[in-house]
């Protein structure tokens, strides 16, 4: 396990997520791009946007072409239709590629997105280079299913719930602080409509390519924190096991959104991951 120090930067990680300019694709997807290089396509979780991927886009953007996106009905993207599945959101995220003229791309999705970034590596891997899948979820056991799926039940009826998840994706610690108060600020801006359908997609989609991982040939990272109660060290070793590259790294004393928490140790091992080549182990 990886252990985050004193010198976590989590102040400038709060500097640097301030708002972010955006372009938009044909079809209405939003996304910031900075940097130039070999493609790193950035796909965050259901409620964020795509300044939840800040610390990464300053630091990664010095050696590589970083675009991160704003996930359908999130940010200033377009929404998919009710009742769209895991399916449609891995079908948009092709889609976007396509719009962006990005033949192969390195990939990294937080939560939900982790989700669909582990599906394009399931559906056409031809073109994804590279996965990381940090705090990503992975064949929940029964309770947890029906943890979740009650909560996306609760979202038509009662609206987006904004403290639950803060209660689950952050301790007390001080490095959770800043953090979770932009992460409230991001979920108070997210439109309920487009929430709930990713939130659906999200509590119905962890083994929709669950068994896809055997087939994913280029370096796959799985990455959480020792504490996330909902994507946990195990489920990120499962897979790691399952991938042909793929390896875990766990971030001892953080949670869901370890990314912000702890963004120094994330950002290192996300340039190691970048730094293998299709020949590397």
């Amino acid at each position: 396990m990886l252990t985050a120090g004193s010198t976590t930067r989590t102040a400038a990680a709060t500097n640097a997520a301030g708002a972010l300019p955006r372009k938009k694709t044909t079809s209405g997807t939003a996304y910031h791009e900075a940097g130039s290089g070999e493609p790193l396509v950035l796909i965050h979780g259901v409620g964020m946007r795509l300044e939840a991927w800040a610390p990464q886009i300053a630091f990664l953007s010095a050696g590589h072409r970083v675009i991160a996106v704003d996930m359908p009905g999130h940010g200033e993207s377009a929404k998919l239709p009710a009742g769209s599945r895991l399916e449609e959101f891995v079908t948009w995220f092709g889609r976007f590629l396509d719009e962006m003229a990005i033949d192969t791309a390195n990939v990294a999705g937080h939560s939900m997105g982790a989700l669909v970034s582990g599906g394009a590596a399931a559906t056409f891997g031809e073109r994804i280079s590279r996965v990381a899948y940090l705090n990503g979820v992975y064949k929940r056991d029964p309770e947890a299913k029906a943890a979740v799926l009650s909560r996306a039940a609760a979202i038509p009826v009662s609206g987006v719930d904004k403290e639950g998840p803060l209660a689950r994706w952050f301790g007390d610690d001080a490095d959770s602080i800043t953090a979770r108060e932009l992460t409230r600020k991001w979920l108070n801006l997210v439109d309920p409509q487009g929430y709930a359908v990713a939130y659906a997609a999200f509590a119905g989609g962890d083994e929709t390519y669950a068994d896809g991982w055997k087939d994913v040939a280029g370096p796959a990272l799985f990455l959480t924190g020792s504490d996330d109660p909902n994507s946990t060290p195990l489920m990120a070793t499962q897979m790691a096991e399952l991938a042909p590259r793929g390896y875990a790294r766990i971030v001892e004393g953080h949670r869901h959104m370890v990314n912000l928490t702890a963004p120094d140790i994330v950002n290192s091992l996300l340039a190691e991951w970048l730094s293998f080549g299709e020949d590397e182990r």
